[in-house]
């Protein structure tokens, strides 16, 4: 459903409230992900919230969620929230470890070649495999499909590109399924059994006709602006335009000449990289990446080679030493009291 019109206010009131709730279950799962009244977000309610309360579905049974909400005592809503809390945890280890296992599939494999991925990790939990497609699309740029083994033969998620109509073209090659269904970006599906695994494969790749320029990753900038025109009262002026998601996405702003000085690879599982950079004025900000680090870092190593690379993460670089161009949207950092501008890089080049 699209953030348009009513609905927008109705999500943006809404999250007003959420932070005032006096359901003990819900005040209890914000308290075990250390999120304060104040600061809930859009981004809590669909990147942490969210995931608690999916993740029993995912893994257990969603009446451990519909039991939070009913908690009648402070001691048992806590009790609820750690084990969800704790069940999200275990899913995004799972998430990772199925990550890591399906690119290791495509990449020690002919399947590197093809054009649409169809991974089979037999001991991933089901319910994950859409997640698992996803970020092989989005590591790929290909369509995915994520396989596993189930009760009865083999299941599995698809996520897609724009240029690829997922269920059109599963439709084409239809009698391989057992069941089947989705839309354009998005399907799922049954096989009968492992020995059908191969014959989807090569009918999607043979069926497929999506070329090189199909493949190519488009930003969408909507400003080429300095970075110093992102400065606190901009970044409280964009914030009336929230919640942001699908019908009404963020604004995504572009500057090149952006000098990398120094940067570090933070996080549990190292996938976070937080950069000081400079732009052309020489004015210093901190600048954060969410993306793939793996890949941003075959991209420095290409363009700057490995000594600059290195120095980048040990003693530093000078201003214009590694300069890149930038999509990103400037964000507010607050820690210890103390708010800062914070650059958040979504892409590079």
């Amino acid at each position: 459903m699209e953030l348009r019109d009513e609905n927008r206010i109705i999500v943006k009131e809404g999250l007003k409230r959420m932070g005032k709730t006096g359901n003990l279950g819900l005040r209890a799962l914000l308290m075990a992900n250390g999120i304060e009244e104040k600061e809930l977000s859009p981004y809590h309610a669909g990147f942490v919230i969210g995931p608690c309360l999916n993740a029993t579905g995912r893994l257990d049974t969603a009446k451990r969620a519909l039991a939070l909400f009913e908690a009648r005592e402070w001691s048992e809503a806590v009790a609820i929230a750690q084990d969800l809390k704790s069940l999200n945890d275990s899913r995004k280890e799972m998430t990772e470890a199925g990550v890591r296992e399906a690119v290791e599939a495509v990449e020690n494999s002919a399947m590197a070649r093809d054009r649409v991925l169809v991974v089979y990790l037999p001991d991933c939990h089901e319910s994950l495999a859409g997640i698992i497609a996803g970020r092989i699309r989005e590591k790929y740029g290909k369509p995915a499909f994520v396989l596993t083994k189930a009760e009865e033969g083999v299941k599995g998620s698809g996520r897609s590109i724009e240029a690829y109509h997922m269920y059109e073209e599963m439709t084409a090659c239809k009698e391989l399924f057992t069941r089947y269904g989705g839309h354009k970006m998005a399907a799922g599906l049954s096989l009968s059994g492992e020995d059908m695994i191969e014959k989807f494969r090569k009918r999607l790749n043979e069926n497929c006709t999506l070329t090189e320029e199909d493949f190519e990753e488009v930003i969408h900038i909507d400003v080429p602006m300095p970075l110093a025109y992102g400065d606190k009262q901009f970044i409280r002026e964009l914030a009336l335009l929230e919640p942001f998601g699908v019908g009404n996405p963020r604004p995504v702003f572009a500057r090149k000449g952006i000098s990398l000085l120094s940067g570090r690879i933070m996080g549990k599982n190292r996938k976070v990289g937080k950069y000081r950079i400079a732009d052309e004025e020489g004015r210093c900000y901190d600048m954060i990446y969410f993306g793939d680090l793996e890949q941003f870092g075959a991209f420095l190593l290409e363009r700057f080679g490995e000594s600059t690379v290195g120095r980048l993460y040990g003693e530093g670089l000078r201003e214009k030493e590694a300069a890149i161009g930038i999509a990103y949207y400037p964000d507010i950092n607050s820690f210890g009291g103390r708010e800062t501008v914070q650059i958040v890089m979504q892409n590079y080049c």
